[in-house]
């Protein structure tokens, strides 16, 4: 806190007693021209220790009574005769508040608060075409090498060369939104992107950074890194950053003392244990907290109940929550407001009577999925799941229900993200459905389960006629489609499974979900610890991006099934391998 001004005449701050003679006669007078610094100065060592002292910042009463023993103290004759004749030495004066405040602005500005230069691998670019915007206020850096790159892959019709292509197109409106020239960056807010206030620079200088003589300079790899190099000697007063989707390229900047960063802003959740699962177990007190006051009420066959408490603000709409205890509840969230929730509850699918496809729950979160999957008001359901949870089956069998049996939709339509295990087998004969046939071995499995009955005895069909006619039947209800095929279509009244979603990226998981036209409902399987796109991890993958943003959405679900039913090897290598 600064101090107060100083006053100009010491009668201001104290009284002085009349028998004692005022201490400005025992202080010599300045000259008529004496700047206040000098004057400052000038005063006695006590006249300046008396100022300085944290007597004079207390309220007047205070420094009245604390001040006055020391005044008395000195205004002695002796001392008034010793201060007269002895020579008058300087004391250094309190700095002005004004000499203060720059000095601390000054130590603020010593911390690392400047913007940082963010030097882009050419992976990051071709993953996310619009990542040059995604830094805020942060500047952007491309090398020369990054253009190169991008410049090969440009061609062709994969997502890679899509990607490429768009971030060329954004480079060149950038170039014609900025007449100044590229010398002192292009502002990347010249496009609409208000967020990204930084600006964007190209290597237009030869930059040779020192690197260890072994590795090799002509690769790209290592030209980047001596370009992260040279601009982190350049820009001493900002942190320079590489980029990077590529963990072998952060490794080597990181040996070499340099900044590396994984490309961060595509991920939903920095740890795949905090996924939305759609389940939440009640605790045990919760009817002696949500107990009062319960109103219920029978619609459709449904029982709605309204509670409230402290837990109902933490629901999501169509969440499912269950109580095991003495008051056992399974239901599922239809509407919160505040610490009030009004939940319905959930037909039974564990029981035989309510078979989808001769198919019943084998658990509760099977159960949770069959109510979802069954249900018309949820358009959008995403199943996650271990291999053998049952999630292609059940998904299945609630689809053959609602076309063939309540004709609810008119037929199925399955894709899938053709990406290998293995090595490639190379081109594939026949028709679109033909082609897709050696990756759509999961559904003729699944078919061959639900049309064989649940326990594979073949009981539930007449004879094996029946079992070929009903396959027959089947097949002409079931579409197979790719997913190169998918730009443009609209579809109308659909059952759309997108299996193995986990493969695909939030821009294609995006393209596939707006193909939905009215009174389709789009169902995305997948199994996030399986996941074998480059670049693509659980927290970037398109599986994860729609179960985040759809949570909440009145008319989607989400479950997490935990538990696989496929058989007692699958479940125990599930465990131990």
């Amino acid at each position: 806190m600064p101090l107060p001004k100083l006053p100009t005449r010491p009668a201001t701050l104290i009284s002085v007693p009349p028998e004692t003679p005022p201490v400005a006669a025992a202080r010599p007078r300045a000259p008529a021209k004496t700047t206040p610094a000098r004057a400052a100065a000038g005063r006695a060592p006590a006249q300046a220790a008396l100022l300085e002292s944290p007597a004079a910042t207390q309220p007047a009463q205070e420094s009245q009574a604390a001040v006055q023993p020391q005044l008395e103290g000195i205004a002695t004759p002796a001392a008034r005769t010793a201060r007269a004749k002895a020579p008058a030495t300087p004391a250094p004066a309190p700095a002005p508040a004004a000499a203060r405040k720059p000095r601390s602005r000054a130590h603020n500005a010593g911390k690392n608060t400047a913007k940082k230069l963010f030097v882009l691998d050419t992976n990051v670019l071709m993953h996310d075409p619009t990542s040059l915007f995604r830094f805020e206020e942060h500047d952007v850096y491309l090398p020369m090498v990054t253009l190169e790159e991008l410049d090969l892959h440009k061609k062709g019709m994969s997502e890679v060369a899509r990607n490429a292509r768009q971030v060329s197109r954004s480079l060149d409106q950038l170039m014609s939104a900025s007449p100044s020239g590229i010398d002192e960056g292009l502002s990347l807010a010249a496009l609409g992107n208000k967020d990204a206030s930084g600006r964007l620079h190209f290597q237009t200088t030869a930059l040779h950074g020192n690197l260890p003589a072994d590795l090799p300079m002509g690769k790209a790899d290592n030209q980047i890194l001596g370009v992260v190099r040279a601009l982190q000697d350049l820009e001493k007063t900002r942190d320079v950053v590489l980029v990077s989707k590529d963990i072998n390229m952060r490794l080597k900047a990181r040996a070499l003392g340099l900044s590396a960063e994984d490309y961060f802003n595509d991920h939903v959740l920095e740890d795949s244990d905090l996924l939305y699962t759609g389940v939440l177990q009640l605790p045990e007190n919760f009817w002696n907290k949500h107990g009062k006051g319960v109103e219920s009420w029978q619609q459709g066959g449904t029982t709605y109940y309204r509670v409230t408490g402290p837990l109902c603000s933490q629901f999501v709409v169509n969440q499912f929550v269950y109580f095991e205890g003495p008051m056992p509840l399974y239901a599922h969230v239809k509407e919160v407001n505040g610490k009030t929730a009004v939940l319905a509850t959930l037909r039974d699918y564990t029981h035989g009577k309510n078979n989808v496809w001769g198919i019943t729950a084998r658990n509760r979160e099977q159960n949770f999925a069959l109510n979802l999957l069954m249900n018309p008001e949820c358009d959008f359901v995403s199943l996650l799941g271990q291999a053998g949870t049952g999630k292609t089956l059940l998904t299945l069998a609630a689809g053959l229900t609602q076309v063939l049996e309540t004709k609810r939709y008119t037929e199925i339509i399955m894709t899938r993200v053709t990406v290998p295990v293995g090595e490639d087998i190379g081109f594939l004969p026949g028709t679109e459905e033909e082609k897709m046939l050696p990756w759509m071995g999961a559904l003729e499995d699944n078919l061959d389960v639900l049309n064989m009955g649940e326990d594979g005895s073949g009981n539930n069909h007449g004879g094996d006629w029946g079992r070929a006619a009903t396959m027959d039947l089947i097949r002409s209800r079931i579409k197979v489609k790719s997913l190169n095929f998918m730009r443009g279509r609209t579809f109308l009244n659909k059952f759309l499974i997108i299996d193995e979603a986990q493969n695909l990226t939030p821009k294609q998981m995006k393209t596939l979900i707006t193909r939905a036209g009215p009174g389709t409902k789009v169902v995305c399987l997948g199994n996030i610890a399986q996941i074998d796109t480059p670049y693509l991890t659980e927290g970037s993958s398109g599986l994860t991006f729609v179960v985040d943003r759809f949570k909440g959405w009145p008319h989607s679900g989400h479950i997490t099934l935990q538990r696989g039913e496929r058989s007692r090897l699958a479940d125990y290598a599930g465990d131990v391998l």
